[in-house]
């Protein structure tokens, strides 16, 4: 499957990649798997994204929690926290 990743505030920063386009595994479904393939990747990955994180996602622009299904072909977004005042 493949997947058009965005990040955006203090997640792109950290990673050094503001998007990408991968090709993921067949056992990764959910949003919740596809952040435990990226935190993998590396300390700063795993830092950034892993599960102990509070991080929002979006899939083709509409915000979902980490048990939605992933599509072929879709943009999964990842944002920080917001905090308002």
């Amino acid at each position: 499957m493949k997947l058009e990743l965005r990040f955006f505030a203090s997640l792109r920063e950290a990673l050094g990649v503001p998007q990408e386009s991968i090709t993921i595994p067949a056992q990764v479904k959910t949003i919740a798997d596809l952040r435990s393939h990226l935190a993998q990747r590396s300390d700063v990955w795993a830092e950034v994204l892993g599960s102990n994180k509070v991080i929002r996602c979006a899939l083709n622009q509409q915000m979902v929690d980490a048990g939605t299904l992933l599509e072929d072909g879709a943009e999964v977004a990842f944002f920080p926290p917001v905090t308002g005042g």
